[in-house]
């Protein structure tokens, strides 16, 4: 599954539009993640435990969105883009979405 972040696809032509697809996940924080960053706060930096927990998110969130696509029949999807909001303390939403589009043959 090709995916973008661009309205086009160097090389590719756009044979159909099928919609928007989406992909999110919801993640908390815990308490030995919190505490460990506890500490950090004190003396700056990076919060490395946070870093990967996003990363994670974002992958997870990507993959549905594709899963989507894929359910759709898509060969690409266009437009990607991925916010992030707040559902309640601690706790946030990663969404990912695009333009899931069948493209012709080459």
């Amino acid at each position: 599954m090709l995916t973008t972040t661009t309205e086009q696809i160097a090389g590719r032509e756009i044979a159909q539009v099928i919609g928007i697809v989406r992909g999110s996940t919801v993640r908390s924080r815990n308490v030995g993640r919190d505490f460990f960053a506890g500490f950090k706060t004190l003396i700056g930096g990076e919060i490395s435990e946070y870093t990967k927990l996003q990363a994670h998110a974002r992958e997870e969130a990507l993959s549905r969105m594709i899963k989507d696509a894929e359910q759709l029949g898509a060969d690409a999807v266009i437009g990607v883009r991925i916010t992030t909001s707040t559902i309640m303390q601690g706790a946030s939403e990663i969404l990912a979405y695009g333009t899931a589009v069948k493209l012709t043959d080459q």
